[in-house]
């Protein structure tokens, strides 16, 4: 193994190394951090190599550096979304690539780095009587602790997520998911939803949908131009497809499936009030499901699941809603972060997110003001 990880600038050796790799995740790509350089992050793509060049292990760091009141300089703060990506069971190559991250974040002084590591530690919630805990899974999260990481105070990503197996026939699938569900797929089509493949002229009025969305549903989004970012970059590179659900040729939902690797991930749903009863919904997600494997994906991700099973939990209707399709739920040590500057990152961690909570209250308001 090299001494030193090598940093890639090359986007095509990126994305092959990433997507040969164990856990290889969409945020890891290539296209991801290009993204987040428009909006103030840099993005350094490091990987790990055997003496014969074969890769070992890669981690897309992202690194901002913030203004903090009281001081003349601007202090760093790195991030490995979904990262980093490597074989868990290799002992000594994962104690190896997190001192080596834990090295640079030292030196460069960084208030601290997160990292988000792509790490099933067990299926079902915990207690449940279908529940299956992983032996890897906590032993990684004992090294984690014993090399300083702790749990992070902020968790960017969702530390569950529910998965669905694609390598099963189309009749397979629909075997497998609840009832209910099956029933309203073929609802939805007989109360003549129609489902269309939808393009970059599409973004206009799926933003407009997800705006209204996040006002039902109570949770704040970004502005438009960050979302035709997101979605333009990944629809042009291949790597995302919109659909969009129809009831008399009017745009009712919709949604945006990204793919990477053998992955297929749905990360951004939004939908109007009307014709929620016809199940748009369903529709929606299982034609994206039959596009995802016809394009050679194994697994459709549908990100992000409640912490546990607390049906007082926001995300409790979400989770049943994709329980329905026979996805099963994958637990992640969610974010991990490591610090040699606690005072600052208490600051950064503590008093920034009390911050942060006033703007999401303010950006609601810009978000429904953009709807006039």
């Amino acid at each position: 193994m090299n001494t030193k990880p090598t940093q890639i600038q090359d986007a095509e050796t990126w994305n092959q190394l990433v997507t040969t790799l164990p856990g290889g995740h969409l945020l890891q790509s290539w296209q991801w951090g290009q993204l987040k350089e428009k909006y103030g992050w840099k993005a350094e793509r490091l990987a790990w190599f055997q003496s014969s060049e074969s890769p070992l292990a890669a981690a897309q760091v992202l690194q901002r550096t913030l203004p903090i009141p009281g001081l003349a300089n601007r202090l760093a703060v790195l991030y490995c979304p979904k990262g980093p990506a490597l074989d868990w069971t290799n002992a000594e190559l994962r104690q190896r690539v997190l001192a080596d991250l834990q090295a640079i974040a030292s030196q460069r002084g960084a208030i601290l780095i997160k990292i988000d590591p792509n790490l099933p530690l067990g299926f079902g919630f915990p207690g449940d009587s279908q529940s299956t805990e992983l032996a890897l899974g906590g032993q990684a999260l004992q090294e984690f602790s014993d090399q300083g990481w702790r749990p992070s105070r902020q968790q960017i990503q969702f530390a569950n997520t529910m998965t669905l197996d694609l390598n099963n026939t189309e009749d397979s699938l629909l075997a497998a998911m609840k009832q209910k569900t099956r029933y309203n797929i073929r609802l939805a089509s007989r109360r003549g939803v129609m489902v269309r493949r939808g393009g970059i002229e599409d973004l206009d009025i799926m933003y407009r949908m997800y705006a209204e969305t996040s006002l039902r549903d109570g949770f704040a989004i970004r502005k438009p131009a960050y979302y035709d970012d997101a979605w333009r970059s990944f629809i042009e590179a291949g790597l995302a497809q919109p659909f969009l659900a129809e009831v008399d040729q009017e745009n009712v939902a919709g949604l945006i499936v990204y793919r990477f690797g053998n992955t297929a991930w749905y990360i951004y749903g939004m939908s109007r009030s009307a014709h929620r009863e016809k199940m748009p919904n369903h529709l929606l997600q299982w034609e994206a499901i039959r596009w995802a494997k016809s394009v050679g994906c194994t697994t459709y991700d549908f990100w992000g699941a409640p912490d546990g099973p607390d049906e007082k939990d926001s995300m409790w209707g979400v989770y049943r809603f994709k329980l329905g399709f026979g996805a099963r739920l994958v637990r992640t040590p969610g974010a991990l972060d490591f610090t040699t500057r606690p005072a600052l990152y208490w600051m950064y961690s503590v008093a920034l997110p009390s911050l942060l909570a006033v703007l999401r209250l303010r950006g609601r308001g810009q978000t429904r003001q953009s709807l006039n």
